[in-house]
């Protein structure tokens, strides 16, 4: 109960110290922009890379799955299911990184534990 007071406290003096606040949310925002974050599945047969920002950057796959995808629509399907699945890995590690980077900057900020950051990409963006 002590710790929600001490960061309800903490953050009415942020609120005091608008330019600190935004600055750290800048910090936030230009680390994503840099953090790359890959996903595979099939063994690497489809990988993908996103951004912090949740951007996917690139889609790649294996030769033998290009190959395989023009020959039957049970492969095709198999693909597609790789390329959601390796996106979605690449993602999940993207939201970590910036659960990572606000917990950081709010434990510079004094905030402490701000509990569950879920949504927080929608926020960045």
């Amino acid at each position: 109960m002590f710790d929600k007071l001490k960061t309800m406290g903490a953050l009415a003096g942020l609120m005091k110290n608008r330019e600190g606040l935004k600055q750290a949310g800048d910090r936030v925002k230009s680390k994503m922009e840099q953090t790359r974050c890959t996903g595979e599945a099939g063994g690497g047969a489809a990988r993908a890379v996103v951004t912090g920002k949740m951007v996917v950057l690139e889609v790649e796959l294996s030769p033998a799955l290009v190959g395989g995808m023009a020959a039957d629509e049970k492969t095709r399907a198999l693909a597609s299911g790789l390329i959601a699945e390796a996106i979605n890995q690449a993602l999940g590690k993207a939201q970590q990184k910036l659960q990572e980077a606000v917990k950081i900057e709010a434990d510079a900020l004094g905030l402490g534990d701000l509990g569950d950051l879920e949504g927080l990409a929608d926020m960045m963006r």
